[in-house]
């Protein structure tokens, strides 16, 4: 039915053909491989074992972008040209059917031979397979022709897409770093307090000084009127080292008062010399400043307290160089300090949290999605929320999650206790809230509130 004679060019086409697939499996194992081979690891095993291969493989991983581009323009040349002689192939000894069939298993034996057997392999062995493939992608990437191809390929889409996006390779977005992290940490490779700190390092950079500031009502204040003396026992009182100096308006900081210039006039007999005789000068920065570089200002200009002010230019806080810290390394408590636990699991399986606890921080801890764009706190939350100053007990419910306010100072929410709507789970996307009311507030409840059990 169909002619078999083959012909010397037959099989010189079917033996280009074979070796065609050996060579996209080859790059196929390469690329794998390579990508599975970060910079890091490739320089230490450089320095271990200190072979050519080892070598090679260290600079190809310092630029994973010239390895890319040579084993994609590669791939994509062997890819048309087996495809191209396979057609021909087929279409002469087989005909117009012989074509669709011999489509069919190409497609069969080329994602089997040529991708997810050497793909397999390359993901199970990445170093052994990495080194293998090393020297022949150095050629590649050496090689001229190829990468003149590949440099005007590469202009070429710069032009359709304009962009520096392929001239500096491929990146890596905040959220999938932050998977390869819990991947990594679900595997066993990293340890939990590695994780932690690796992803408090990433949203490092998206802190403000809002978020992590000493609030001006807990702030500890040298009065405009105190004398050396009086500020002494005001910084001795609360154990700090460094406090601000208040000015003759009540939000005017005129400096800062340090215990050792503090101690240093005491004992020189100027008790009774005003306190602000003696203080430091101080900085003051917009509540909105991203930590991380008010972290470098602080260490390369050797402050450890900044006033933070806010839009107005009132005082909205305070930040010190260890609330910078904590926030990369958590909470640091010395012998000195009273620990307050921000949040305490009660029996009835509740939790009574502070109200300066951080929604972040709430968000993690219940593995919820509490809205944080408008407030910064737990007690910000209930209170905006709300729409006006709670009373004992009056609640909001958002998440599957019941937030009450458990103890107020005047105005302010002290602490909230969450417990578990009953009844429901945790299915609200934290868009829509609820008001509630608690049992011991019911009776003056307004009539926009709900009264519950």
């Amino acid at each position: 039915m169909f002619g078999l004679e083959l012909t010397t060019t037959d099989v010189w086409t079917l033996i280009a053909i074979v070796l065609l697939l050996v060579a996209l499996a080859f790059l196929a194992m390469a690329e794998t491989a390579l990508n599975r081979i970060s910079k890091v690891k490739a320089q230490a095993m450089a320095a271990a074992t200190g072979s050519r291969s080892s070598r090679a493989l260290a600079r190809l991983a310092s630029q994973p972008e010239r390895f890319l581009n040579a084993l994609l323009v590669t791939v994509t040349i062997c890819q048309t040209a087996q495809a191209f002689l396979t057609s021909i192939l087929a279409a002469r000894l087989f005909g117009t059917v012989g074509v669709i069939v011999a489509f069919i298993l190409n497609v069969i034996v080329f994602f089997v031979l040529a991708e997810a057997v050497p793909k397999t392999y390359a993901v199970l062995h990445p170093e052994r397979a990495a080194l293998f493939s090393t020297p022949i992608t150095a050629a590649l990437v050496r090689f001229p022709p190829l990468q003149l191809i590949s440099r005007a390929l590469i202009g070429l889409t710069n032009v359709i897409l304009p962009g520096k996006g392929l001239k500096q390779g491929p990146f890596v977005s905040e959220q999938e770093l932050l998977g390869i992290v819990e991947a990594a940490a679900e595997d066993d490779v990293i340890e939990r307090e590695e994780r932690e700190l690796i992803e408090s390092i990433i949203e490092f950079g998206d802190t403000v000084a809002r978020e992590v500031m000493v609030p001006r009502p807990d702030m500890v204040l040298i009065p405009h009127d105190a004398s050396v003396s009086g500020a002494l026992d005001i910084a001795i009182e609360h154990g700090f080292s460094r406090l601000p100096v208040m000015g003759a308006g009540e939000d005017e900081v005129v400096g800062l008062g340090h215990a050792k210039d503090l101690m240093r006039a005491e004992r020189d007999g100027r008790g009774d010399e005003p306190a602000a005789s003696v203080a430091r000068p101080v900085r003051f920065v917009p509540e909105n400043k991203p930590l991380s570089r008010l972290m470098r200002e602080m260490q390369a200009e050797k402050f450890h307290m900044t006033i933070v002010l806010d839009e107005y230019g009132d005082i909205a806080g305070m930040v010190t160089l260890e609330d910078c810290l904590e926030e990369l390394v958590g909470e640091i408590v010395d012998e000195f300090d009273r620990e307050d636990r921000e949040v305490v699991h009660l029996p009835d399986g509740t939790f009574l949290v502070d109200g300066g606890m951080s929604i972040g921080d709430l968000n993690d801890l219940l593995e919820i999605e509490l809205p944080d764009e408008d407030w910064d706190t737990i007690a910000g939350f209930v209170f905006s929320t709300l729409g006006h100053v709670p009373v004992k007990g009056e609640a909001v419910e958002s998440n599957g999650w019941r937030f009450a306010a458990d103890k107020l100072d005047g105005h302010r929410i002290r602490s909230v206790r969450v417990s578990v709507v009953p009844g429901r789970h945790a299915a609200d996307d934290g868009r829509s809230v609820d008001r509630a009311r608690g049992d011991d507030a019911a009776a003056g409840a307004p009539d926009d509130a709900a009264a519950t059990g």
